[in-house]
């Protein structure tokens, strides 16, 4: 008789609760835990999957009837941005990113508690405390790091850091093939400078330089305002029944 190692993973299946996308909706999901010796494998292989990884969870939607829920990761060498993405570029030209160990600070907390509190307050995040907002950041048994965002200071092309507050961050999984962006969050007072996207352009050039040939942007989904913002960045892949497809428009 065959026997499954003690380490295999087991994965679960959650209840139905409402879906925080589509009104109306239900959703579930199927789980398993990132630890130990194979954590970093696995969460490569659930990634190129269509999982996400939450701490030592991995999870990914398994409602039974919906399939709006689709996995997306840009394709680093072939994508070039639009004319609206350069703009954006060009005026956040005065920041700089810098990859750090995943470990939680003060600054980033009090970042992360304004943006949710400014986009976010009746989400489910909306109550995190600083406790809750380590376990996000440190809980991991993968290559988790946070890129942190600051104006570029004089010697930033010495140092590769900015200066002065934070203005934004994102926590990222790096992966065999890609950067996968597991969270990120900015300052809420500086809408026109379109940080989020600035983050996302920023993770596609910062792969390239690492040549790795995917950024995961987790789920896109159809009909969901919240989410049409990962549909702009092209060409892209979306996971389907049969595979990754590739999407240039």
């Amino acid at each position: 008789m065959t026997r499954e190692p003690r380490d295999a993973p087991q994965f679960y299946l959650t209840a139905p609760a409402p879906c925080p996308y589509l009104k109306g909706q239900e959703e579930r999901k199927v789980f398993t835990h990132l630890v130990g010796r194979r954590a970093t494998g696995l969460n490569d292989a659930l990634t190129q999957a269509g999982f996400r990884r939450s701490q030592t969870i991995a999870y990914r939607p398994a409602c039974e009837d919906c399939r709006r829920c689709v996995s997306v990761r840009v394709l680093v060498s072939e994508f070039r941005p639009t004319r609206n993405m350069r703009r954006v570029l060009e005026h956040n030209d005065d920041l700089i990113g810098e990859m750090c160990s995943a470990n939680a600070t003060s600054d980033q907390y009090s970042l992360f508690r304004s943006y949710l509190d400014a986009r976010h307050n009746d989400g489910g995040m909306a109550d995190m405390s600083m406790l809750d907002y380590t376990m996000m950041i440190e809980d991991t048994h993968v290559g988790t790091r946070v890129v942190e965002y600051r104006k570029r200071g004089p010697d930033s092309f010495i140092n590769g850091r900015g200066t002065g507050p934070l203005i934004g961050a994102a926590l990222t999984d790096v992966l065999e093939d890609g950067l996968s962006m597991v969270y990120s969050f900015y300052d809420p007072q500086m809408v026109d400078r379109s940080l989020g996207t600035f983050m996302i352009l920023d993770h596609i050039e910062r792969a390239r330089r690492m040549g790795l040939p995917h950024v995961y942007l987790g789920y896109w989904v159809d009909g969901s305002k919240k989410m049409a913002y990962k549909a702009r960045f092209l060409p892209q892949e979306r996971l389907g029944l049969s595979g990754w497809d590739r999407v240039e428009k």
